[in-house]
């Protein structure tokens, strides 16, 4: 018998986890990876740095290590998790970009071979230029692409950015020149130093920029706008004109082919990330709007979010 319990125990433990010989609940065993499928200093990495922290304070005993596999838009970072299905000790911190690349025919996993926790915030978007651009509003850069050559920069080919400016695209008729970057961090110094004339931007990775007048912005990308002081004076790109309005929203995943009791377990601790100081003070720090969905509820907003995008994304035949 004590052979049989050891064997029970062993099988429990073989992919990272623990639990109790009876089936009874799970929990990691030792450190917990948190995967960043981007270069540090962007909005993502922000994130997964952010809500690593969070589960650490609503798990106590928890730590989790963020690990940057940037690369491929994302993909690479996204395949890394792929390949740790089973493992209940692996998470992802995941966006627009789940659903962004299989759409653009670039990778061959979906969102359905992830298991998904939390939806726990949203990331609007403002398109800036530099102090001394001539532009002054989003209309100004429909209007500059309509007569030539206006140059867009993106962190990564397929993300949030390509959507918003291919939505624009296809409401305007306008063709913006595209410059894939590797993040939000990389495309501050683009924009600062003449390499783009255009950059679509997360708050949080360019308030230090506003405050100082290095940057300003055209528009935002939200539905409404900020209520946020720094950025409230800032109109929508609908009050322009412009029929647009997308966010990114922020939470985590797990890998595919957990059990039960470890997708009960990740809920239970997303549930209680909100409510941590850390979470809250990066909300603020960072200009996002909390909005939760865990579990199921999360899938079904993956689920229609994804039919949404697929006509904005599908290649012309």
């Amino acid at each position: 018998m004590r052979a049989i319990a050891a064997l029970a125990l062993l099988l429990a433990t073989a992919c990272g986890g623990t639990a109790d010989a009876g089936g009874g609940a799970w929990k990691p065993r030792g450190d917990v990876r948190m995967i960043v499928p981007f270069s540090a200093g962007g909005g993502s990495d922000l994130a997964g740095r952010a809500i690593a922290a969070a589960l650490e304070k609503a798990q106590p005993g928890l730590k989790v290590t963020v690990e940057n596999r940037e690369g491929g838009s994302g993909a690479v970072g996204y395949s890394a998790l792929l390949g740790k299905k089973g493992n209940g000790n692996y998470l992802l911190a995941t966006e627009n970009a789940i659903l962004s690349l299989p759409l653009s025919g670039q990778v061959s996993f979906s969102r359905k071979d992830f298991t998904p926790v939390a939806k726990l915030a949203e990331d609007g978007g403002i398109l800036v230029v530099k102090k001394d651009s001539p532009l002054k509003t989003c209309s100004d850069v429909v209007a500059a692409a309509k007569s030539g050559r206006v140059s867009v920069g993106m962190s990564g080919a397929y993300g949030v950015d390509n959507v918003i400016f291919t939505m624009i695209e296809q409401k305007t008729g306008v063709k913006f020149q595209r410059v894939p970057f590797e993040s939000g961090g990389e495309l501050v110094p683009a924009v600062l130093g003449g390499q783009i004339q255009v950059a679509l931007l997360n708050p949080g990775e360019v308030i230090g920029q506003f405050k100082s007048g290095d940057l300003r912005g055209l528009c935002v990308t939200t539905d409404k706008r900020y209520t946020y002081p720094e950025f409230a004076s800032l109109g929508t790109a609908k009050e322009q004109g412009i029929d647009v309005s997308y966010v990114q929203f922020r939470g985590f995943l797990a890998p595919g082919g957990l059990d039960e009791r470890e997708q009960a377990y990740w809920e239970q601790a997303a549930r209680g990330v909100t409510k941590t100081a850390e979470f809250q003070k990066w909300l603020k720090d960072n200009y996002l709007q909390q909005a939760e969905l865990y579990g199921d509820d999360f899938a079904k907003y993956l689920e229609q979010l994804d039919t949404a995008l697929a006509p904005v994304l599908k290649k012309p035949s």
